[in-house]
């Protein structure tokens, strides 16, 4: 089993540490994920060539894990201000796996809504976390197995029926410590019938001094008519290595949108699995990745259409540079029920350099004839002939690169629907592709390009 076994050593070393630094709804998944992971290895994504950056062996290295649940010294509300400007949101705070309210986190929330610490509200309301805890996020998939063999806390996120929250949630993900750190992270999110709201998460390394993993399984859950938009956005270091998988399940007339964002990481992996089993449904999956030096971004996407008259599309582009790697893998199922399906994917990337390497997969599995479909990548270079005009008009080399990979990414950036988000984002992509020093905001928690 390679990686995994020492962590399935440190479960059973440690069970009863771990299962009393938790609660008992979260503690009856460990049994059942530890058989669950069994002989398998953990899945790999991308191509052969792409086996140095396996997720084998993003989980190889030694990584301690907080069991008894130490805080870290850090003051949270003095040190870690993540505001958007001109944009109100009600933020909380995960520093490495440790959930930390902020002192106006539930102003003025409307009643019923729960935004808290997983272990306390199942704690506190066990057949409420009972109800949706584990039931989009697959114990057959390895890494879920263990993150939930490990995971003894977490953020439960949940709006009643009818509600629509008046402005955005924030969670900030904080990686802060004084040894080498796998953060096992976990977000369940429910949104009953008629309820809407939009969830801006922001990963960030404080600490650049030591690697980082984090381990993270977001399921969301959504009822009928429910609206709900999250936006992901990493901003960590190149020592930080990142497994997030994400899993919704969404009923008749929903809507999701779901936009990644990966500006600076070490080793990124996401993966999104979205069931669309309500009929009307709407669904939308954009990402983009920027990557230089020996950066790796893989995004794999899986959207099962099982329900008709629903519509799914996805757009993920990519800027490589240096020796970057990236990679994507796609696929759209349509169910032999889900007629009038409109489905649509597309995957862009833009090599700034020889050395950039992209894999792409895209994939699509249709099972009934009234359909609309279909899928595409592209991967190429600069346009020379757009770089000779724009210098012919006596812009820099340079200057001229910067402004295409700028622009290229707009479509993505154009996707997200949160008000003040769109052009903070314009900007840090804008730093980013300069090499600048990357703030979100007042937020003291930075990311620092690492070539001059």
């Amino acid at each position: 089993m390679g990686s995994i076994d020492q962590y399935l050593d440190l479960y059973k070393e440690n069970r009863d540490a771990i299962n009393a630094h938790s609660a008992d709804v979260l503690n009856s998944f460990r049994e059942v994920a530890f058989n669950a992971i069994g002989d398998n290895q953990l899945p790999k994504r991308g191509a052969e060539s792409y086996e140095k950056t396996s997720i084998d062996e993003m989980f190889a290295h030694d990584y301690g894990v907080n069991i008894n649940r130490m805080d870290i010294p850090v003051n949270v509300a003095a040190s870690f201000k993540c505001d958007v400007p001109n944009m109100s949101t009600w933020m909380s705070f995960i520093v490495n796996d440790m959930f930390h309210a902020s002192p106006t986190s539930r102003h003025k929330m409307p009643e019923g809504v729960i935004v808290d610490s997983l272990a306390r509200v199942a704690s506190v309301s066990p057949d409420l976390v009972a109800k949706y805890y584990g039931t989009v996020a697959p114990l057959e998939d390895t890494g879920v197995a263990l993150n939930t063999l490990l995971a003894q806390d977490g953020v439960m996120i949940y709006i009643p029926r009818g509600i629509k929250l008046e402005k955005p949630l924030q969670l900030v993900n904080i990686f802060s410590s004084p040894i080498d750190l796998m953060a096992v992270r976990r977000l369940l999110i429910v949104l009953e019938d008629d309820a809407e709201a939009q969830l801006l998460v922001c990963d960030h390394t404080q600490d650049n001094e030591h690697k980082y993993l984090s381990s993270q399984v977001v399921e969301i859950i959504m009822g009928e008519r429910s609206r709900f938009d999250i936006y992901d956005m990493e901003e960590s270091s190149a020592s930080t290595s990142r497994y997030s998988r994400l899993f919704a399940r969404q009923s008749a007339g929903s809507n999701l949108l779901i936009n990644g964002t990966t500006l600076m990481c070490g080793t990124t992996r996401n993966g999104y699995d979205i069931d669309i089993v309500g009929d009307g449904c709407e669904t939308l999956l954009a990402g983009m990745a920027i990557g230089t030096d020996r950066q790796h971004v893989d995004n794999c996407s899986n959207i099962n259409h099982r329900a008709s008259h629903c519509h799914s599309s996805q757009l993920f582009k990519y800027v490589l540079d240096d020796e970057s790697t990236g990679a994507f893998e796609g696929s759209i199922l349509v169910a032999p029920n889900a007629t009038y399906t409109e489905a649509y994917q597309s995957n862009r990337n833009l090599l700034a350099s020889t050395s950039a390497k992209m894999h792409t997969k895209p994939q699509l599995v249709i099972y009934n004839d009234e359909v609309k479909c279909s899928h595409g990548a592209t991967t190429g270079q600069l346009d020379t002939a757009a770089l000779f005009y724009m210098r012919s008009r006596g812009i820099s080399e340079k200057e001229a690169r910067l402004m295409m990979m700028q622009a290229f990414m707009v479509d993505v950036i154009d996707t997200v629907r949160m008000e003040g988000l769109r052009d903070r984002l314009r900007h840090l992509v804008e730093k980013r592709f300069y090499g600048q020093q990357m703030l979100c905001g007042e937020c003291s928690v930075s990311c620092h390009e690492q070539k001059s």
